[in-house]
């Protein structure tokens, strides 16, 4: 495949083609109450831009294991030429999602999107440029098909339709998905990594940030089940700057 000898190309299509669709997005019609505001403006074109993202990426990580099973079982292959594309996309993305945050003054309310794109974003760049760990690329990238829901469920917070029938089932298919496909394929690759790491070259490398990953993980599970499941009257409260709600 002539386009896998030049990833930082690929790497920097990405990036035009999400920084214009941010740019799209920002010239359509907004709910009336979001475009009051300009920090829930912002966030209503970010979290768009993610929920295209997730949708492609999320499809696309499925359909590479579905195609080829056998990267479950050595996550340091190169994967297929369709599987070396995806962390190219998705890299691209968390590039132009890092320059969004902090261009618009978002860095302190959204610190914690930006340290998970400061760990993900150089393991990333090591399977593009080197082509090893794409199959381990493509099973983190499992997570989106979660990130689908989240970001539904952030939308309705921002339409204030919390007590929408879609939020109500949203919620539970978020949580269901957030434990198979976020959690599950987080805790699947640091469980191999830990496993094999004596075979797996600059396995060590990748550790850390996938230690620090699932931590994060952890963190957001307890507070997605605290804020949609246990109903405590302080839920309520938070910043209404801060990025990711409870």
């Amino acid at each position: 495949m002539a386009l896998k000898q030049y990833p930082a190309f690929l790497v920097l299509c990405s990036f035009l083609a999400f920084r214009a669709l941010s740019k799209i997005l920002s010239h359509l019609p907004l709910p009336q109450h979001v475009a009051r505001d300009k920090t829930r403006t912002w966030r209503w074109r970010n979290l768009s831009v993610s929920m295209v993202h997730s949708l492609l990426t999320g499809t696309w990580a499925l359909f590479c294991i579905s195609e080829a099973p056998g990267m479950l079982t050595d996550i340091s292959d190169g994967g297929t030429p369709l599987a070396f594309l995806l962390p190219c996309v998705s890299l691209g993305y968390f590039i132009a999602d890092t320059v969004d945050m902090v261009a618009n003054g978002q860095s302190r309310a959204s610190w914690e999107f930006l340290l998970h794109h400061a760990l993900v974003v150089p393991c990333f760049a090591y399977a593009t440029v080197m082509g090893c760990y794409v199959s381990g690329a493509v099973i983190a990238l499992l997570v989106e098909v979660n990130s689908v829901f989240l970001h539904m469920r952030l939308l309705l917070k921002l339409s204030n339709a919390q007590d929408s029938i879609l939020y109500r089932v949203n919620k539970y298919i978020n949580l269901l998905t957030f434990i198979c496909f976020r959690l599950g394929a987080q805790l699947y690759l640091t469980g191999y990594l830990m496993w094999n790491l004596q075979t797996m070259p600059r396995g060590h490398c990748f550790l850390l940030p996938l230690l620090l990953i699932d931590l994060i993980m952890l963190v957001y599970l307890q507070r997605l089940v605290r804020a949609d499941f246990v109903l405590w009257p302080w839920n309520m409260e938070g910043s209404k700057k801060k990025f990711l709600t409870d």
